[in-house]
């Protein structure tokens, strides 16, 4: 086998060693976020050395698998919004967002303040993209009016990662959400709303865990 293409068949090998250990990572942190990461990369079918090499330290890991979670639910946009209505797609959106949220919170006490909120600056946009992409279909629907602000959304949006992570949490959650709908459906936001200033809002306001 010729040297070049031996190595690119050993970096398509690390490259789905990877994508492994962060999938096998994303599900175990979920379910308990004390997990080890010997248990980690038994799940992805890895030794623990391979897993050490991708991922030096326990925040590398726990990092990788926000980057990868978020970009991959940016990635879905266009596939939820086809799989039903628009609103359908916005809440479904919505939930798994709020799940991934629910899990690096959960992950807080293993992070350093400054490195997690990297993360959520790097990701900020990605996302902003994605719930604006949610609002347009929305509004091309007609169960959202136009005028209002991916930012403002993604703030209102919050409460979803402050309810009950459990079956009532989820029944209030789309309680809420149905009033959100109410409040941006077929209207615009007022003049007084438009002229209060918006750069108060940062990242980290969207993902800001209730105390």
């Amino acid at each position: 086998m010729p040297q070049g293409q031996s190595y690119g068949t050993q970096r398509q090998a690390a490259a789905r060693k990877h994508i492994a250990i962060l999938e096998a990572a994303h599900d175990l942190f979920a379910a308990d976020p004390t997990v080890s990461l010997n248990v980690i990369a038994k799940r992805a079918g890895v030794g623990a050395g391979t897993l050490y090499r991708h991922f030096p330290t326990r925040e590398d890991l726990i990092l990788a698998v926000y980057r990868h979670d978020v970009e991959r639910l940016v990635d879905s946009v266009d596939g939820v919004l086809a799989s039903g209505s628009a609103r359908e797609g916005f809440v479904t959106w919505f939930e798994t967002l709020s799940s991934y949220i629910r899990v690096k919170h959960g992950l807080g006490e293993a992070l350093h303040h400054a490195a997690i909120q990297d993360a959520i600056n790097e990701t900020y946009a990605p996302v902003l993209f994605a719930v604006g992409k949610l609002l347009d279909a929305c509004i091309a629907e007609g169960s959202v009016g136009p005028g209002h602000d991916p930012g403002d959304v993604l703030l209102l949006m919050g409460f979803l990662w402050r309810v009950a992570p459990n079956e009532d949490g989820l029944v209030q959650g789309r309680r809420l959400i149905g009033m959100v709908f109410d409040g941006i459906a077929a209207r615009t936001p007022s003049s007084a709303a438009e002229a209060s200033p918006s750069s108060s809002f940062t990242p980290r306001d969207a993902a800001r865990p209730s105390r």
